[in-house]
């Protein structure tokens, strides 16, 4: 009797990694479910099979004399706050690619393969797979083959329904090819290329505005936008691999700035030479709706909006004067509006190497 006792007590004892919170079986369903999806994105250059420990990517090395692997990685941000509020998880994959492709492109590069983390308390088939979908559909804008990736439940970690993401890429580009701003001299043209909207940097000071200091919900309708305001905020950030690349077989691109976190601030000056500025002309361009309600709403003044947010630029060209009207027709033919917004002048004595008028 003892040890019949004994037999059934172990047994009401044993746990497993389920009853932990950890569903590595559901896991491995989910990845299963989408993966002719995820295969679709592959390039000929990814060799193996899904599920290894390890993707591999053969680079046909006969394609470049001098041959320099170009990376990058990031996240969405406190954006993903307002994907959990409205429970649109697309729109944040898309985001997810955006952001490392697309800091690829900046030299020059092209973007050849993508990598996730997707981070959880507990998985939820439906908004997992919403995730998913956005990262296919981003590396299929961008031709970068989702070639891996990590799927981490951990329990008590996140709050429930939440989530965090990490995106990596790997591109290459011939190192004499590779855009670093060297060339770059006072009288150069800077191109903008739309945004489509706030992209994925500058969301707690909008969520403090709009959320918190205004009252509005996701599910606010603002008099001024087309969209419930939760729909707007969660544009997805616009990948330009495509349409730059292509500039970049037609024209001197002498340097390009991703317009994220720092805004028009931090990251101009990123690319330019120590002896030059940037002169921006501030009218030059059509904005977003969103970001006149963010300055009405706010009473930011104008260095704190160009510093936090792209205020409807996403990525600045710096051409030759004389190709700059070239590069803007050539981005409207790829359907991205772009529009000469100022020139390169000679290093000031401000502290500011970016000015406006």
């Amino acid at each position: 009797m003892i040890s019949q006792a004994k037999e059934v007590r172990e047994m009401a004892e044993k746990i497993t990694y389920k009853d932990a919170g950890v569903d590595i079986d559901l896991a491995d369903r989910l990845i299963g479910s989408v993966q002719d999806r995820i295969k679709s994105t592959f390039r000929r250059e990814v060799m193996g099979k899904m599920g290894g420990f390890a993707a591999l990517f053969r680079l046909d090395w006969r394609l470049y004399s001098d041959p320099v692997l170009v990376s990058a990685t990031d996240g969405v941000g406190t954006k993903l706050k307002l994907a959990f509020l409205t429970g649109i998880h697309d729109t944040v994959g898309i985001d997810l690619v955006a952001m490392s492709v697309n800091d690829v492109l900046v030299t020059g590069a092209e973007p050849l393969f993508f990598l996730d983390y997707f981070a959880t308390g507990g998985l939820q088939p439906a908004t997992f797979e919403s995730v998913l979908s956005g990262i296919i559909t981003g590396c299929r804008m961008a031709n970068c083959a989702l070639i891996g990736g990590e799927t981490a439940e951990m329990p008590d970690f996140y709050a429930r329904g939440e989530y965090d993401l990490a995106g990596f890429c790997v591109g290459v580009v011939d190192r004499s090819r590779i855009i670093d701003g060297a060339g770059v001299e006072p009288g150069d043209a800077l191109v903008g290329l739309a945004s489509s909207g706030l992209h994925s940097n500058g969301f707690s000071l909008v969520r403090r505005v709009l959320l918190d200091k205004c009252g509005y919900t996701v599910e606010s309708r603002l008099a001024d936008l087309d969209k419930r305001l939760g729909e707007e905020l969660l544009t997805p950030t616009l990948i330009y691999v495509r349409p730059v690349l292509q500039l970049l077989g037609t024209m001197k691109v002498l340097a390009i700035a991703h317009i994220t976190g720092g805004g028009f601030y931090g990251n101009i000056p990123r690319v330019l030479p120590d002896s030059c500025d940037a002169l921006i002309h501030r009218n030059a361009w059509d904005r977003p709706r969103i970001f006149e309600i963010l300055r009405k709403e706010s009473g930011l003044d104008d260095y704190e909006m160009y510093r936090a947010f792209n205020m409807g630029i996403g990525m600045a060209l710096v051409v030759r004067e004389q190709d700059a009207a070239a590069a803007v027709q050539r981005m409207k033919e790829h359907g991205i509006s772009a529009w000469i917004i100022g020139e390169v002048t000679r290093r000031s004595a401000s502290d500011s190497r970016v000015r406006f008028e």
